[in-house]
């Protein structure tokens, strides 16, 4: 920044005006002795003919209206997304059918931090922000499935705490016989690398023979649609380590397993796992399994065929699948 005395500060400014419009000195000559244009000197002059040496402060630049900026409903709307939903800057632009690096500018704006420095379950500011995680895509469908558990507890019957409150919930499930012991569900899953195409079952075990059955479907379920499947990705699990998986993939599918304890390498998978557990499992208070269950199907064609996936740069997984683009 320059020094108060230099040419055409404060200082310099009122020298100009002073030599103008007190000594009557000609707009051009003025002009040259300090090394600016004519027009220059004459709105310096001026100011200092309305203003004396107030005038010769610096003044703000920025427009009274600007015309390409959001309403203000609008950019409500986005800090409203961001908050409840907790949606990044490329999903609220294909929802709300704006620019994602505009979305980005509100977000700043209104001072929302970034989501890897909040904590995914309450959505409050963390002090330490995640390590930038590499991604990578494969070129083609049926490239590389991700394959996976999820393991969800079952909703008593009359609703759990979340519907009924923490301690009535608590005395729901020790009530009677059925909710004593609601068990669990076990939800398989198959994510396909480059298209983010969801088959999904929800079984009652992870069994090895359980595991084999369902990737025998999740391999129909590809190949009707055209996709050819050549690698299945696969934690270390003791289902997906029997004979009874080996056989099901057979001798044209390669079987690649995950760096132990490392389920980031399987993160597309770990992904659609968190993306079913927040829009689906927990999505709404749910008064039984059954109702859950029901409430399924149809979030997993709303996910396959119309959720817009910030990957794919707003298009759902079907839109990379031919035999499944523009099907709805």
């Amino acid at each position: 920044m320059s020094h108060r005395n230099a040419i055409l500060t404060e200082t310099g400014r009122l020298h100009l005006a002073q030599l103008i419009v007190d000594r009557g000195w000609p707009l051009r000559r003025a002009a040259e002795r300090f090394g600016v244009s004519a027009t220059t000197a004459r709105r310096w002059a001026q100011r200092y003919r309305d203003h004396g040496p107030a005038g010769m402060t610096d003044r703000s630049s920025r427009p009274r209206k600007c015309h390409g900026q959001l309403p203000q409903r609008t950019e409500r709307r986005v800090v409203g997304l961001r908050v409840t939903r907790r949606w990044g800057p490329a999903r609220i632009a294909y929802h709300l059918g704006l620019n994602p690096s505009t979305v980005g500018k509100v977000i700043r704006r209104y001072g929302c931090p970034p989501l890897k420095w909040t904590d995914p379950a309450t959505g409050t500011r963390i002090k330490t922000s995640r390590a930038q995680r590499r991604s990578y895509e494969h070129a083609a469908a049926g490239d590389l499935i991700h394959v996976d558990i999820k393991k969800l507890g079952r909703i008593p019957d009359g609703g759990g705490h979340k519907v009924l409150g923490r301690h009535a919930g608590v005395r729901n499930k020790t009530g009677s016989a059925t909710n004593r012991r609601p068990g669990y569900a076990y939800i398989h899953n198959a994510v396909d690398d480059h298209s983010r195409l969801a088959y999904s079952e929800i079984l009652t075990d992870e069994k090895k023979e359980t595991a084999a059955e369902f990737w025998k479907r999740a391999n129909t379920y590809f190949a009707s649609l055209g996709i050819t499947v050549k690698r299945v990705l696969t934690d270390n699990g003791a289902c997906y380590r029997s004979n009874d998986f080996k056989q099901a993939l057979g001798n044209d599918i390669v079987h690649k397993r995950t760096r132990p304890y490392r389920p980031q390498t399987n993160g597309k998978v770990e992904r659609f796992n968190r993306i079913m557990l927040e829009e689906w499992a927990y999505a709404q208070p749910y008064s039984s399994e059954t109702q859950r269950v029901e409430a399924f199907d149809s979030w997993l064609h709303h996910y396959n065929h119309h959720r817009a996936h910030t990957a794919l740069k707003g298009q759902p997984p079907s839109a990379r699948v031919t035999n499944l683009s523009g099907q709805y």
